[in-house]
């Protein structure tokens, strides 16, 4: 997914839980559902943005050969300015784009 063209909220909303655990019927899974999307994001981001970091870093200790990059800068900028994981998470959520499943209540249905 391109989280560049997400419509998630760049700060914190107030949201109702129970409007959020509905769908789920408990808050505590709701909530450990978004966790674990927003790790799965924040992982992608940083493996993202250090490979585009990667090509401008250098391989010397020089100190002399120490100096800052204009580009680098901006992508770090950037990446910042992006909406937090846990935020594209929660919108994923309530825009029901997001498969989860607990094995545990479907051990329980099969007996």
């Amino acid at each position: 997914m391109d989280y560049k063209k997400t419509n998630a909220a760049s700060s914190t909303i107030t949201r109702n839980m129970t409007e959020l655990s509905e769908e789920v019927g408990n808050v505590y899974e709701s909530v450990v559902i978004m966790a674990k999307r927003s790790n799965q994001i924040a992982v992608e981001l940083k493996s993202e943005l250090n490979k585009k970091l990667q090509e401008f870093a250098s391989y010397t200790d020089n100190l002399e050969e120490v100096f800052e990059n204009r580009e680098q800068i901006e992508i770090s900028k950037y990446y910042e300015r992006l909406p937090k994981p846990s935020l594209i998470a929660v919108e994923e959520f309530i825009s029901g784009e997001i498969y989860y499943r607990n094995p545990a209540k479907e051990v329980q249905a099969e007996d």
